[in-house]
């Protein structure tokens, strides 16, 4: 781990626990997922929605993707499970727009455009 590539070491500290012992974080970001655009659109303006909304904070190492389940009430900051991972080589983007949209573990979950270059940047140290 390095500080260059680590933007949020709050999310670091609370997602190791629930990664293999070793692993070399080298980015984390939240996203999150609903079963419709819609309703990921009217929880954001009215907080109405939030038991369809689910929150993902993705942990990317040097050895795999790691994708954890996160507490809604702490918007995906507070990892409480390992729900899946995926191959490192996994490329995620391109993604654009305020709100991009990824494929993890055959879902569909959007990215704020605060994360974006974070996505670019995991997926550009695979393309090289």
């Amino acid at each position: 781990m390095t500080e260059d590539t680590i933007e949020r070491p709050d999310l670091v500290a609370r997602a190791t626990p629930f990664l293999p012992p070793g692993s070399s974080i080298r980015y984390v970001f939240i996203c999150q997922t609903a079963p419709s655009f819609w309703i990921f659109i009217v929880n954001y303006i009215t907080f109405l929605t939030i038991f369809w909304i689910k929150f993902r904070c993705v942990v990317i190492a040097d050895d795999g993707i790691y994708v954890l389940e996160s507490s809604k009430l702490s918007g995906g900051s507070k990892p409480q499970s390992l729900i899946g991972t995926l191959p490192r080589k996994t490329k995620l983007g391109p993604v654009s727009g305020t709100w991009g949209q990824i494929e993890l573990l055959g879902t569909r979950h959007w990215v704020h455009k605060r994360f974006h270059h974070i996505i670019d940047a995991a997926d550009e140290e695979i393309a090289a």
